[in-house]
């Protein structure tokens, strides 16, 4: 033991540092999602191929060294979704990635329209994109490209207006598109009580850096949904606390390397 201390070199220590950290940041990457299924069966698999080997059963062993012998690219294909996810926030944390302005975004009149959907119990999910760009998701979207306000957000979102289907998008501070179709939550864990909107707001919020606002149209709450999570029961001030802190507050911190290893 004494011997292994004495040959640990400096460089040892930061490899086994920054491995652990990698492994640390994939298990929280991964945990609550289906990956965790996914990795226990390939487990299995390993298991049973070194089992095969120990009782000679050469054809089972043949046939699950041939399949383990591409794991790495049978992870990269199941685990995709998971993979992109990573990367996109690797570059969101990126110390000299260039943001998104949010200068200019009128969270007054985001307040305003979600507290006036929910006193009509209008359901309406509204995405405000920040780092990550929303391109890939607006390919059958409606582009609008109007000025924030409140007045039209209420007109998009009612029942006989042909847009209220999808979600609305803000882009620095301007109504980009309406009608857009969003990806659902792949997380087996969410609740069945949550409908469609909120699953909907949850899986743009687990691909991007989004943050969604959403009006449930049975019971008229308004929740705000971050990074795969979800804050329900918003009312007018404290959504307005929640929109000032994400977009005002935190807008303006200096992107320090100090900053930056906090946000990986």
């Amino acid at each position: 033991m004494l011997n292994v201390l004495h040959s640990l070199r400096w460089q040892d220590i930061v490899d086994i540092l920054i491995v652990a950290f990698i492994i640390y940041r994939i298990i929280l990457l991964i945990r609550g999602t289906r990956a965790v299924q996914m990795l226990a069966g390939i487990g299995v698999l390993v298991i049973v191929y070194f089992g095969a080997r120990e009782l000679e059963l050469m054809t089972l062993y043949w046939l699950l060294g041939t399949l383990l012998s591409s794991i790495f690219l049978l992870m990269v294909i199941v685990f995709q979704q998971d993979i992109r996810r990573a990367l996109t926030q690797m570059g969101q944390a990126a110390p000299f990635t260039m943001q998104q302005g949010n200068a200019d975004l009128d969270i007054g009149q985001l307040v305003t329209a979600a507290h006036n959907l929910s006193r009509q119990k209008i359901g309406a999910i509204i995405v405000i994109e920040r780092e990550t760009g929303l391109k890939d998701y607006l390919e059958s979207s409606h582009p609008i490209d109007a000025i924030l306000s409140h007045e039209l957000l209420i007109s998009i979102f009612k029942n006989v207006s042909p847009l209220h289907d999808g979600g609305v998008v803000i882009s620095r501070g301007r109504i980009h598109s309406a009608r857009c179709v969003l990806p659902l939550t792949r997380n087996p864990y969410v609740p069945k009580v949550l409908g469609t909107r909120h699953r909907a707001a949850l899986g743009i919020s687990e691909e991007t850096d989004a943050v969604v606002l959403v009006v449930s149209e049975e019971t008229g709450k308004i929740s705000l949904v971050q990074r795969g999570s979800i804050t329900a029961g918003l009312d007018k001030d404290t959504l307005h606390n929640h929109l000032k802190a994400l977009f005002i507050s935190g807008e303006h911190q200096p992107l320090t390397w100090k900053n930056w290893l906090k946000k990986i």
